[in-house]
């Protein structure tokens, strides 16, 4: 005798979990896992206050992003919220009037914890590179890295790892260089 198939989470089941929990559906599960911790928020604020001013604003660089904390995006089925991600303006002109977004960013950044690290590599990273975002940067505080890749044909492909104190100049927003060792909390 076969197993039932399992029963795929839903957003009304997002919307049950509890406001201290970040909630996600990858895959059709339920992914809810705890706030960030404070060298989580330090490297993510901090990244997104780099790139900000000179993509979103157009202050010291090209312009023509929109730069958002914790967007939430709905991939067809997936539900996903990535710490940063980025649209070009040629591509989203305007933000959108719900509360999610529809549209695949072309950039993401997510900061891993030890809580999520296995989900955002595993299970979003794919959907990611499905739904033709171009540009995934995964940034570890613990060991103080920076890993950058790029879509190929639905595949990431690794352009490199930084490390605590490289230099960091990489697409898509590679108009600007920043040392990595500003997202840091020391």
């Amino acid at each position: 005798m076969s197993e039932p198939a399992a029963r795929q989470a839903t957003y009304e089941d997002l919307l049950r979990v509890p406001a201290h929990l970040v909630a996600e559906i990858a895959n059709g599960r339920l992914i809810a896992h705890p706030r960030p911790g404070p060298r989580h928020l330090r490297a993510s604020s901090s990244l997104g206050g780099m790139l900000d001013s000179p993509f979103d604003k157009g202050r010291g660089g090209p312009g023509g992003w929109w730069i958002l904390d914790e967007p939430e995006l709905h991939l067809g089925p997936h539900i996903l919220v990535p710490d940063l991600a980025g649209w070009r303006r040629t591509r989203m002109p305007g933000l959108p009037e719900t509360a999610w977004f529809e549209l695949a960013p072309d950039w993401i950044c997510e900061v891993l914890s030890p809580g999520t690290a296995a989900d955002d590599r595993a299970e979003k990273l794919p959907i990611y590179a499905e739904y033709g975002v171009a540009h995934v940067w995964l940034i570890d505080p613990q060991p103080r890295t920076l890993e950058a890749f790029e879509n190929n044909a639905g595949k990431w492909l690794l352009l490199t790892t930084l490390n605590d104190r490289d230099r960091v100049s990489l697409p898509p927003f590679d108009a600007i260089a920043f040392d990595l060792s500003l997202l840091w909390a020391d």
